[in-house]
C-alpha cells in the first residue's frame, strides 16, 4: 500500500517559457484539506493548454516522491512536491511499473491509470534546464496520468491502495518507452488499446493497420 504525500494544485504562471499560451499551470503546490477529485480533473487546479494536458483522460498526474532522488543529485538543486506538474505526490508506490488500467482508490475517489506523461518544452522552461526533455526521456520514470473512475475527494495522507491489477504485462515504464525511444513497442500495446488515454490508443491502433 502506498501513501499520498501531498495533492497538489496550480499556481499560474506566465513568461516566456510558457510558449504561445502565455500562461501555464504546470507549477503545482502542495494543499491543505480536502481536494474534490472529478471526471475532468481536482477542483481548485488550473489547466491552461487543453490540447495536451487535462480531460478525462489526463485527470490526475501522479509522480512517485522516489524518483526524486536522482534528479535532485543529477541537477544539485532541491525538487518539492508539485515541482513535476504533478497533482499527486506519491510514496512507497511503483509509479512507472503500474500497468495500464490499474486501480487506485484514494479516500473516497477510484483514479484508473491510462498513460505515462511525455514531457514537453514548457516544463523544459519550467525547470530552466534546456536538455530536460532528452534527460527525462533517458531517465524513464515518466509519472502516470489518470481518469476518474469513481469521483470523490482526496487528502495529503490518504493510504493509495491498488485494488485493482490487470492481468498483463504493459507498464506505464513500456507505454512510456514505446511512445519515445522504442517506438518498435507500439504494436505490444494492442490488448490494452482500449484503456490507453484517447490519443495513443489512436496512434497504436495505426502502428497496428500499418503492420496488417
Amino acid at each position: 500500500m502506498g501513501c499520498l504525500l501531498t495533492v497538489n494544485l496550480a499556481v499560474v504562471r506566465d513568461g516566456a517559457w510558457t510558449g504561445k499560451m502565455g500562461r501555464s499551470g504546470i507549477d503545482k503546490r502542495p494543499v491543505s484539506g480536502p481536494v474534490r477529485a472529478g471526471p475532468e480533473g481536482l477542483g481548485g487546479d488550473t489547466i491552461c493548454d487543453r490540447r495536451f494536458h487535462g480531460g478525462v483522460d489526463r485527470a490526475g498526474y501522479a509522480f512517485a516522491h522516489e524518483d526524486y532522488a536522482w534528479w535532485i543529485e543529477t541537477l544539485g538543486r532541491p525538487i518539492l512536491p508539485g515541482n513535476f506538474g504533478e497533482n499527486l505526490t506519491t510514496v512507497d508506490l511503483d509509479v512507472t511499473g503500474a500497468r495500464i488500467g490499474e486501480l487506485w482508490a484514494i479516500g473516497s475517489a477510484v483514479f484508473e491509470v491510462c498513460a505515462p506523461r511525455v514531457p514537453c518544452r514548457v516544463f523544459a522552461g519550467f525547470w530552466d534546464v534546456p536538455d530536460l526533455i532528452a534527460r527525462f526521456t533517458r531517465r524513464a520514470t515518466p509519472g502516470a496520468y489518470l481518469r476518474v473512475r469513481t469521483p470523490g475527494e482526496i487528502t495529503a495522507g490518504d493510504p493509495i491502495t491498488v485494488i485493482h491489477r490487470p492481468d498483463h504485462d504493459i507498464t506505464v515504464g513500456l507505454v512510456f518507452r514505446a511512445l519515445t525511444t522504442e517506438p518498435e513497442l507500439l504494436p505490444d500495446l494492442g490488448d490494452v488499446a482500449d484503456v490507453l488515454a484517447t490519443d495513443i490508443s489512436r496512434k497504436v491502433r495505426r502502428r497496428l493497420a500499418r503492420s496488417v
